[in-house]
């Protein structure tokens, strides 16, 4: 069983390619649910999940109010609706934009860290704002792990870049070394140095 409950993502600018190829690298058996924010217009078409399927053997879903949240997923946030974590399910709100963006990274991951606090892996992707830098930073405090896509290697850095700036003890990849971090992570929690067998 793995130390971890769930991953939550997010992204802004260049996000499709930066998904894609952090999906494409993980098993479609991975043991936890992925909760992911990609920044989207409100009048963007439908085309995301679709798009990353056709790159990953893990379920793609655009998320619905309730929906349980599944190991070997991807739950993507919609268009215009924060997503929040509650125990084992999605929220969906309208409430004001957060950083001007609905949905927020930030909210994703203020929910998840005190949802599953020690159990929560956060991850910042590229991105041309700050949101998910506060949310990061308050996943930590709750005991979760951070990760940051390495700016020198993201399409637009300022949102990693921010991330790093408010957390300076998260771990710093390239997507191919995120994706091998989460499946050790959550495969192997023994090795991490982090968690205990249980």
């Amino acid at each position: 069983m793995s130390a971890y409950s769930i991953v939550v993502i997010g992204t802004s600018w260049g996000g499709l390619a930066a998904l894609s190829k952090l999906f494409g690298a993980l098993p479609g058996d991975f043991p936890i649910p992925i909760a992911v924010v990609q920044h989207r217009s409100k009048e963007s078409e439908r085309l995301l999940p679709q798009l990353l399927q056709d790159v990953t053997d893990l379920k793609i879903c655009e998320m619905d109010d309730k929906d349980p949240l599944l190991p070997g997923t991807v739950h993507l946030a919609p268009a215009d609706y924060h997503a929040l974590i509650d125990e084992g399910m999605v929220t969906l709100t309208v409430e004001d934009p957060v950083r001007f963006s609905r949905p927020s990274i930030d909210l994703l991951f203020i929910s998840a860290a005190d949802t599953y606090r020690k159990g929560t892996i956060g991850i910042v992707l590229t991105g041309a704002n700050e949101d998910g830098s506060r949310g990061l930073q308050h996943l930590v405090k709750r005991g979760g792990f951070a990760i940051v896509q390495d700016p020198k290697n993201a399409e637009i850095p300022i949102m990693p870049s921010a991330a790093i700036k408010a957390v300076p003890s998260a771990e710093v990849l390239s997507l191919e070394g995120i994706a091998a971090r989460l499946i050790e992570l959550t495969l192997e929690p023994v090795h991490t140095g982090r968690r205990t067998p249980r």
